[in-house]
């Protein structure tokens, strides 16, 4: 088992893929990505790049526990989780990991505060004062405190990216999952939002995966992770 030590001690670390095999989800059994090996130590980022088709999202999805590997084994804080039943990778996803998507996938109906405070309805339960301030702590991190009452549709996209991301740390997950996060967005507030994803998932001791087609992104990560030919392949640059 992997770890990584910090400063309680040495622990495990929050991501783990060993040997890992995924296949195509169309019924043709071709495999996606063969014998993926990989850790994720808390505080640490990781960036995947690939081709179009070439199973970046398919290795996305694996990771947060919303489909299985056809073999290998993945480990959440040392945990395998090839044997949970749907329900126990149900409660293991909605507790330890964030999703941050492209499209930012906000409720319209619903405010930023009803959005941010989604995850708090799920997994563990958090009392009403609990969930009201976690979801002001992190709409403050964000920059947009004061925006509760607001609806997506008034926001630009970096405003509601942003809330993305605030929902995405409010339960404090130990794995942030995100695909293309900046795809939607022009360059600088591209920029932006990723600096302060990197920054608040290094922060709270999680980790951080980013898929995106975009080679300076992955770069800025403190891995690589490039798939081609169905191998993931490894670039370790130290910390930033």
């Amino acid at each position: 088992m992997s770890s990584y030590r910090s400063q309680n001690g040495t622990i495990p670390a929050p991501l783990e893929l060993r040997d890992i095999a995924i296949q195509l989800g169309d019924g043709s059994k071709r495999i996606l990505v063969r014998s993926a090996s990989g850790v994720v130590s808390g505080g640490e980022s990781v960036g995947i790049l690939g081709k179009s088709g070439s199973g970046k999202t398919s290795l996305l999805s694996v990771l947060g526990l919303m489909s299985r590997p056809v073999s290998g084994e993945l480990l959440l804080s040392g945990k395998p989780t090839s044997r949970l039943n749907d329900a126990e990778l149900a409660r293991r996803r909605n507790q330890d990991i964030g999703f941050v998507f492209q499209n930012y996938s906000l409720i319209s109906h619903l405010s930023v505060f009803e959005n941010v405070a989604l995850p708090c309805s799920y997994g563990k339960p958090m009392s009403k004062k609990q969930t009201m301030e976690a979801v002001a702590e992190q709409l403050q991190a964000v920059g947009l405190a004061g925006f509760e009452k607001r609806r997506p549709r008034s926001l630009s996209g970096g405003e509601q990216q942003r809330v993305a991301i605030a929902r995405a740390l409010v339960r404090s997950p130990q794995i942030v999952l995100a695909d293309e996060p900046t795809g939607a967005l022009d360059s600088a507030t591209g920029l932006q939002v990723l600096e302060h994803l990197y920054s608040a998932t290094r922060r709270a001791g999680a980790c951080l995966v980013v898929v995106t087609h975009d080679e300076d992104i992955a770069q800025a990560m403190d891995q690589t992770w490039t798939l081609c030919d169905s191998e993931l392949r490894h670039e370790a640059k130290g910390s930033r």
